[in-house]
């Protein structure tokens, strides 16, 4: 999976307007407590998800699906396979932050069970954006 940063850093760029550097991606999956997942379509990263747990709390650090794959199911499946992980590794709760102004997502993570906690004010710098910080409760989905 570290191997694959420079395709994450891709497509990060083709995602997000604040998008994480490579080093950020490498340090993130050279640590124990943090997962990345990806999803292949035709030999190419369609989607990825990065994922961390600790002390019994999850958190989906990071979920994107290339801008020509949305809407196929990959983000779906991908949410999914983290929380089933996050799970396993004995999550009891999965944090995450989202733009208040991006409605699929928000969709996504409310069809899959979680519910608004929090407001992070400014959260996002480009463009500048609150976070809303979204749980989901559950003991062990292994």
């Amino acid at each position: 999976m570290v191997a694959d940063a420079p395709a994450l850093v891709a497509l990060e760029r083709a995602c997000f307007g604040d998008p994480w550097a490579e080093s950020s991606f490498r340090e993130a999956l050279e640590t124990p407590w943090t997962f990345g997942l990806v999803a292949d379509a035709g030999g190419r990263i369609a989607g990825y998800l990065i994922g961390r747990d600790v002390a019994g709390s999850g958190e989906v650090l990071n979920l994107a699906v290339d801008p020509g794959q949305r809407r196929s199911g990959i983000a779906t499946a991908l949410l999914r396979e983290g929380l089933r992980t996050l799970g396993e590794r004995g999550a009891e709760e999965v944090f995450l932050e989202v733009r208040a102004s991006n409605s699929p997502a928000i969709e996504l993570y409310r069809a899959s069970g979680f519910r608004p906690v929090g407001v992070r004010s400014d959260y996002y710098r480009n463009p500048r954006e609150d976070a809303l910080v979204l749980r989901l409760g559950f003991t062990g989905l292994a």
